[in-house]
C-alpha cells in the first residue's frame, strides 16, 4: 500500500508539472499563479529566474576599509578588513543598505556592482540595535544607471513561503541560494530591537547585509546572523534576516537624520513560557509578561502592572517579549500603542505612550519609587530596596536589595512615597537608616 501510494503522489505530480508546461506554452517568461509553477516555455525549463532577473543587478558587494596598522610608508592608507552585501532600495540617489556590523569601525567604503563598476560610498547612518546601516555612493562623473530593488511588507510573510537569498559569501561572486521562510518572530540572539525572519535558505559568511528576496523578487528582509552548531561557524540551514517593516522604518530614520530617534515605556517585558503560563494560571504559551514598571513611567500610566500578560500590540499578535521590544523600537517618540492584556486570566486594553524619558534621580509613582538609583516599594516593614542600580549613588552608599528603610536625614519613613521625597528634598550627603536582615545600620549616600 504504500509503495502504491506514492506512485500514485508521483504521478499527481508528474501532471502537474506537465500541466504546467501546457499553461505556460507559447510564454518565453515565468507565468506566476496558483497551481503551477513557473515556467520558462523558451528554455522548456521551470525557472524562477525572470521573477528574480530585475532584483539581481540592485545586491552589491560592500567592502569597508579602516586605518593601516604597520610600520609602512603606507601607513596611512585605508586597508580592506571587511567585505559583505548589501542592496540599493534608492536607484536615483545611490542609496543602498547593508549590516552595520559590515561597516563597523571603517574609514572608507567602496561598492562593487554585477557590472563590474566600481565606486566610492560614504556612510549616512547606522543603528547597531538592528544591525542595519546605510550607504550612499558618491558619484564620480559616470552614470550611475544603477537598479533597485521592489519592497513587499513583511506581516505579509507566511512560514513556508519560498525565500531567496543574495550576496557574495565566501569570497565568490554573486550568489543565489534557495530555502523558505522557517518561522517569523525570532528573537533572543543578542540585539536590542529582534524580530527575525528565520529561513533555510543557505547564507554564510559574505552575505551579511544582502537582500532576502520573495518569489517574485521583493525584498522582505536584510540578511544579518546564522545560527551555526558547528566550530567552523558554516551554514546548518537556520539564517536569521531584519524584515523589511523594521528596516524601512531605520533605513528612513537614518537618511533623515543620520541616527535612529527612540522612546521607551518604562517597562521590561520577559517571554511567556509554559512554566510561567502555569504560574498564573493560563492556557496560553504565546505572549509577553509584564517584569517591571519603572515609577512614574509611561507603562504605569497606562495603568500596566506587574505579570500582566500581552498578547497584542498594534493589532499584531505577541510571540514573546522580542514582538513587544520590535514594535516599541520602531515607535516615534511621543506616539501611543494599542495593547491587549491578560490580567487575573481576564482580557484589558490600554494605550501604551512610547516617550522620550528624561533621566531625573527621584522618580514617585502609584505603586512604587525610584531614588538615586534604588527602586523602592511599599512593604509591612516600610520602604522596601527591591532593586538598586550598579554604578549608582545608592550601590555607592551600599545600599542593597532587601534593605528596609526607616529614616532620611533623621525623619521616619513610612512609605516609598516618604522615603523618595525625603531623598527629594536631601542634597550633599544624607543619612540613611536601614534594616538588613533583623539589623539595624545607618548607611551614608552621597548625592
Amino acid at each position: 500500500m504504500p509503495l502504491r501510494l506514492k506512485a500514485v503522489s508521483s504521478a499527481v505530480l508528474a501532471a502537474a508539472l506537465l500541466s504546467a508546461a501546457g499553461l505556460a506554452a507559447g510564454s518565453a517568461a515565468a507565468q506566476p499563479g496558483p497551481g503551477y509553477l513557473p515556467y520558462d516555455a523558451r528554455r522548456g525549463v521551470f525557472s524562477f529566474a525572470p521573477g528574480l532577473d530585475d532584483s539581481l543587478p540592485a545586491v552589491v558587494q560592500v567592502t569597508t576599509l579602516g586605518q593601516s596598522r604597520g610600520p609602512t610608508s603606507e601607513a596611512s592608507d585605508p586597508k580592506p578588513f571587511a567585505s559583505g552585501s548589501g542592496v540599493i532600495i534608492d536607484a536615483a540617489e545611490g542609496v543602498l543598505i547593508t549590516n552595520n556590523h559590515v561597516v563597523e569601525g571603517g574609514r572608507k567604503f567602496t561598492v562593487d556592482l554585477t557590472d563590474g563598476r566600481l565606486f566610492d560610498a560614504v556612510l549616512v547612518g547606522t543603528d547597531k540595535a538592528t544591525d542595519i546601516a546605510v550607504l550612499k555612493i558618491v558619484p564620480d562623473g559616470r552614470p550611475l544607471n544603477l537598479s533597485q530593488v521592489q519592497t513587499v511588507d513583511s506581516d505579509t510573510l507566511r512560514t513556508g513561503d519560498l525565500a531567496f537569498a543574495v550576496g557574495y559569501p565566501l569570497g565568490l561572486d554573486q550568489t543565489l541560494t534557495m530555502g523558505v521562510i522557517s518561522g517569523l518572530n525570532r528573537s533572543g540572539l543578542g540585539d536590542a530591537v529582534e524580530d527575525y525572519i528565520q529561513t533555510d535558505a543557505a547564507v554564510n559568511s559574505g552575505n551579511s547585509g544582502g537582500p532576502l528576496l520573495d518569489s517574485r523578487g521583493r525584498l522582505i528582509g536584510i540578511n544579518t546572523s546564522i545560527l551555526s552548531g558547528g566550530f567552523g561557524g558554516g551554514n546548518d540551514g537556520i539564517a536569521f534576516a531584519v524584515p523589511s517593516r523594521i528596516m524601512l522604518y531605520v533605513a528612513e530614520q537614518l537618511r533623515k537624520d543620520g541616527e535612529v530617534k527612540r522612546g521607551q515605556t518604562g517597562a521590561i517585558f520577559a517571554s511567556l513560557t509554559a512554566e510561567r503560563a502555569r504560574e498564573l494560571g493560563l492556557g496560553i504559551v504565546r505572549g509577553a509578561v509584564v517584569a517591571d514598571v519603572a515609577p512614574g513611567s509611561p507603562a504605569e500610566r497606562a495603568g500596566l502592572r506587574h505579570d500582566d500578560v500581552i498578547t497584542r500590540i498594534q493589532g499584531r499578535p505577541v510571540a514573546n517579549a522580542g514582538s513587544i521590544n520590535a514594535t516599541v523600537g520602531i515607535a516615534a517618540p511621543d506616539s501611543s500603542l494599542s495593547v491587549v492584556y491578560l490580567r487575573g486570566g481576564r482580557e484589558a486594553t490600554t494605550d501604551l505612550p512610547v516617550e522620550t524619558l528624561v533621566e531625573t534621580p527621584v522618580v514617585v509613582g502609584a505603586f512604587g519609587a525610584r531614588a538615586y538609583g534604588a527602586a523602592l516599594r511599599d512593604s509591612d516593614g516600610g520602604p522596601l530596596v527591591t532593586a538598586v542600580e550598579a554604578g549608582s549613588p545608592a550601590a555607592q552608599g551600599e545600599l542593597t536589595a532587601g534593605d528596609v528603610v526607616t529614616a532620611v536625614g533623621g525623619a521616619a519613613t513610612a512609605d516609598a512615597r516618604a522615603a523618595a521625597e525625603a531623598l527629594r528634598a536631601a542634597s550633599g550627603s544624607v543619612e540613611l537608616s536601614v534594616t538588613r536582615n533583623g539589623e539595624a545600620r545607618t548607611l551614608t549616600l552621597t548625592l
